[in-house]
């Protein structure tokens, strides 16, 4: 791997990598200066929060080289060393490498077609009319809640954790009684750097702290993966984890990953999405009434909010062979990290990028990533998104910050832990 010599100007280079510096939002600043002057900026790995040093990395911050390594698979692999900013354990790469995410063109292939299959039109619909009750019925409970105290409630606990659970519940079939589960697996694996979802933290046999994504720390959720098949098998019903435990093509090992997958991304894409743009419209009174009175298409309104707040921060890459990118010459093995919050505010692709717009009609964020690796969720959360809102608009005439938003601490996702909101005004003494 290179290891660039540092000079007078890579001194000025600010770390995007600290996972703590994203626990006040996105970095706007480090992200400027990065897409001006170093667009692909070499970073050190150190020692974070337990976790030990890495090799370092190239991180690339304009929207024209994140789409790049995005869509180059050749260049830019997802294969060899997986997706994470964090080296797997050598011993666990093969067993990281099952999962779709983690496969090149054209062997991921075979795998995608497989889940697409799972999301049939008539799974859809039928999971659209449920969304909706659900959004409608949580943002109800809320609105009581609110009213029966100070007026102000926690958006995240009292709303968008449960909408986002419950709908990935429903879709792959998982049994009312086991759905916190799902939930404690998203926080275990995702929030791994946040001593608030995490929980204590496991010890590998080195000391370290042990990597949440390893086979030995999955196995409670391949063991319930397995089950559930088992029974889909016997019981098969109209969702997610039916289709996939009755297709022959499916490995014992494959299904336990796309379950692995459909869990942690399928919850937290939407967990993470939802009170960002919930958010972000509290902070923008004005928007915020346009799309109350319909001036804004929803549809296009969660395009905006998508941009404005990622759920997703970075996903790595390997360069497969020696390339050149921005001026930087990168050798095969080189780590590459695409940053799509700083993309998404690249004043070459985005006009006045820091200013909420969401009739924004030419909005290419890079949300849901691009190339073959697309989210292949990205149609349901959008309607999740979609509807989430527009039950806001419908029951709720204004949202204002009631306190500051606590955020994950994390360089890969974009979580809230808590967003208190005043959806009611209470008079005094009640």
């Amino acid at each position: 791997m290179t290891v660039p010599a540092a000079g007078a100007a890579d001194r000025e280079v600010p770390d995007v990598f600290d996972p703590r510096g994203y626990a006040d939002g996105l970095p706007h600043a480090a992200y400027r200066l990065l897409r001006d002057r170093y667009p692909v900026a070499w970073q050190e790995e150190h020692e974070v929060l337990g976790w030990p040093a890495g090799p370092g990395f190239w991180a690339v911050t304009r929207h024209e080289d994140v789409v790049r390594v995005l869509k180059d698979a050749r260049t830019f692999s997802s294969h060899l060393g997986a997706t994470q900013i964090r080296d797997p354990d050598p011993a666990d790469l093969p067993f990281i490498r099952r999962m779709m995410l983690n496969q090149d063109p054209p062997d991921h292939g075979r795998l995608r077609r497989s889940v697409s299959r799972a999301f049939t039109p008539r799974q859809v619909d039928r999971f659209g009319s449920v969304v909706r009750e659900r959004a409608r019925g949580l943002l109800t409970a809320a609105v009581a809640t609110a009213r029966a105290g100070n007026g102000v409630c926690d958006l995240v606990t009292a709303v968008t954790d449960d909408f986002a659970l419950l709908n990935l519940a429903d879709l792959l079939g998982v049994p009312a009684v086991e759905r916190g589960l799902l939930l404690d697996w998203t926080r275990r694996v995702i929030g791994y750097q946040d001593p608030d979802e995490s929980g204590p933290s496991a010890s590998g046999p080195d000391g370290r702290p042990a990597n949440p994504r390893s086979p030995a720390m999955l196995q409670d959720m391949f063991g319930f993966a397995r089950e559930l098949a088992a029974h889909k098998r016997r019981y098969p019903d109209d969702d997610v984890m039916t289709v996939l435990a009755s297709d022959p093509e499916l490995a014992t090992p494959e299904l336990e990953m796309f379950f692995f997958l459909l869990t942690i991304a399928g919850n937290d894409t939407v967990r993470s999405a939802a009170p960002g743009g919930l958010l972000a419209l509290a902070r923008h009174p004005d928007a915020y009434r346009r799309l109350r009175a319909g001036a804004v298409r929803a549809a296009t309104a969660v395009e905006e909010l998508l941009r404005w707040h990622p759920p997703v921060l970075s996903f790595r890459r390997t360069v497969a062979h020696d390339t050149e990118m921005a001026g930087r010459s990168l050798r095969a093995g080189d780590k590459v990290v695409v940053f799509h919050g700083s993309a998404n505010f690249d004043e070459r692709v985005f006009t006045a990028p820091h200013r909420l717009d969401l009739a924004r009609s030419a909005n290419p964020h890079v949300s849901f990533g691009d190339g073959p690796h697309v989210c292949l969720g990205a149609h349901l959360a959008r309607l999740q998104l979609r509807v989430l809102y527009e039950e806001t608009c419908r029951l709720l005439p204004a949202l204002a910050v009631a306190g500051p938003p606590r955020r994950l601490v994390s360089n890969f996702i974009h979580g809230l832990k808590s967003l208190p909101l005043r959806l009611v005004d209470v008079p005094p003494g009640e």
